[in-house]
């Protein structure tokens, strides 16, 4: 009996969306007890040694991952959300798409001033989802220290946007 790398929980689908793009699925990876398991420690291993407060996890997959990772670690989970959909006071960042913008929430009491926030995603494209939280966290008084993702796309250098920030990855893939 062979052991299963991360990688290999990953499902690869030929253009989709469209012509050229290899779409890494990461639904295998959470319908394999294994998979998902490994996941969520692969990730928590990025942040040994990290001083910090709290987990950040945006929409959606992001909470999966977060969620696990602030349960194992004992730490609050701030959720990072579509525009309109926190209840209570939020602050709110757009930031640019392909086409067109997004907005996202944080509720205003998330993050008090001082607090070391990780933020946690399932994947590293563009890095606008993941920049746009971090200046949430920063207009609240946060400090983002690590910003940790399952996958990470090369082509679409998202590490360039988010240079300022501490990135790790557990897989990589070249091109977009």
């Amino acid at each position: 009996m062979s052991v299963k790398k991360l990688e290999d929980y990953v499902r690869t689908i030929p253009d989709f969306p469209q012509p050229g793009i290899m779409f890494r699925d990461i639904t295998t990876v959470l319908q394999d007890a294994d998979g998902l398991a490994l996941a969520i420690d692969e990730m928590q291993k990025k942040l040994e040694g990290v001083d910090f407060d709290i987990i950040a996890g945006t929409e959606s997959r992001g909470f999966i991952f977060g969620a696990a990772i602030a349960y194992n670690m004992h730490k609050p989970l701030l959720l990072v959300r579509k525009k309109g959909k926190l209840p209570a006071e939020t602050v709110s960042q757009t930031y640019d798409l392909e086409y067109g913008q997004a907005t996202i929430e944080i509720h205003k009491d998330a993050v008090k001033p001082g607090d070391k926030v990780v933020i946690v995603d399932d994947l590293i494209a563009t890095g606008g989802t993941v920049g746009a939280a971090a200046k949430l966290i920063e207009k609240l008084g946060g400090k983002v220290v690590k910003m940790v993702f399952l996958m990470e796309l090369k082509g679409l250098e998202g590490r360039k946007k988010l240079a300022d920030y501490d990135i790790e990855s557990v897989l990589a893939y070249e091109g977009k």
